[in-house]
């Protein structure tokens, strides 16, 4: 097999691919097989019937027609490789020439990524925020493990901000009680709106077994609707959090001493904060490229993308909506292409931790 290609942009080639009979030949023969476990023919049992036969009925052309289209995958990737194309999307075949016993001729025309050219990574430079933990830092972690360590103490007072309460509650549309609308026993945390809106408006100040009634939008199954919810406070609570001293240090830790918890926390919140700067260093890194290099991106390719993306939402006529997912679909191509590139120029290798650490690449530079 002989193959050549033809550039059409800098995004699709044509490829000129001449197959000798005798690679076609595997596929003549599987050709005759299909079509002779297929076809009834009188006398002949199902995958017995002769050469000769099959031509008679159904043509040597329909046996060269099924060889070549169980033949092209192959012939079409061999080409690729040859040239070294890393092709994209479905191709577009054409077949020039075919003569029994003798060739076949075929081009694919076919989109491919692009050439992309990499600046000196050595002269570049990106600002990243600082890594330095604070003392604020440490202390909101170590405040959020006493939360978390904390214990809740059942008090008789008024509902206040931050208080836990246990509440029974029921809901109406229009003076009808709604079929599961209804339930007791419920803990909740005063502010947290992880509710119906104002519900957290309506506790506040509430006595034990005092019962409120305030309108609100509904959610579940009544979502969006306008109904009445009642509330009655069964019970309040207050979280009692633990002193801080070597005594939390080992409840809360595998460390004897709170000095030790302390080091801990700044240590593990350092390498996050390292972690989140590679992350940021790489995005912006990214985002400085793809202003500054021009990258070609398939039209067929996007085409084929946005279409899916539309067709799954059921939007494929909102052409307003088509040009904001055929600009995300471009600029998402554009990254793959920028950082597939990246990797084979610099043949990298990464380890799994690696992945936490900053680009080398570039010179980083913390802001001020």
């Amino acid at each position: 097999m002989k193959s050549a290609v033809e550039t059409i942009s800098k995004t699709r080639v044509r490829i000129l691919i001449d197959v000798d009979f005798t690679d076609l030949e595997p596929h003549i023969k599987t050709a005759y097989q299909s079509i002779s476990e297929r076809i009834v023919i009188p006398g002949f049992r199902k995958g017995k019937v002769p050469r000769a036969m099959i031509d008679q009925r159904v043509g040597r052309g329909a046996v060269l027609d099924e060889a070549i289209n169980n033949g092209l995958p192959e012939f079409y990737s061999q080409a690729a490789r040859e040239n070294d194309l890393l092709v994209l999307g479905r191709p577009s075949v054409d077949i020039k020439e075919l003569k029994d016993n003798e060739a076949v001729k075929f081009e694919v025309e076919v989109d491919i990524r692009p050439e992309v050219s990499l600046p000196d990574f050595s002269k570049i430079e990106i600002s990243v925020d600082d890594v330095a933990v604070s003392d604020d830092d440490v202390k909101e972690q170590i405040e959020a493990l006493r939360i978390r360590f904390g214990t809740l103490t059942t008090v008789e007072k008024d509902v206040e901000q931050g208080d836990f309460v246990t509440i029974d509650l029921s809901a109406k549309v229009d003076g009808a009680e709604i079929e599961g609308g209804s339930a007791n026993g419920i803990s909740y945390e005063v502010g947290s709106n992880r509710m119906v809106d104002g519900l957290d408006e309506a506790l506040i100040g509430m006595k034990l077994e005092q019962v409120k009634k305030f309108n609100t939008q509904l959610v579940g199954m009544k979502e969006g609707e306008s109904g009445e919810v009642e509330v009655t406070l069964k019970a309040v609570k207050k979280r009692e959090l633990p002193e801080l001293n070597d005594e939390f240090a080992k409840l809360a830790s595998e460390f004897e001493t709170l000095s030790e918890l302390d080091t801990d926390v700044r240590q593990r919140l350092t390498r996050l904060k390292a972690m989140e700067q590679g992350a940021q260093a790489r995005d912006n890194l990214l985002k400085l490229l793809l202003e500054t290099i021009e990258i070609a991106v398939p039209e067929n390719l996007v085409k084929e993308e946005v279409d899916a993306h539309l067709e799954k939402e059921n939007r494929l006529e909102d052409s307003e909506h088509r040009s904001e997912v055929s600009l995300e679909i471009t600029n998402s191509l554009k990254a793959d292409f920028l950082l597939d590139t990246i990797v084979k120029s610099e043949a990298v290798q990464v380890s799994e931790a690696e992945l936490t650490e900053p680009p080398v690449w570039p010179v980083v530079k913390a802001a001020d």
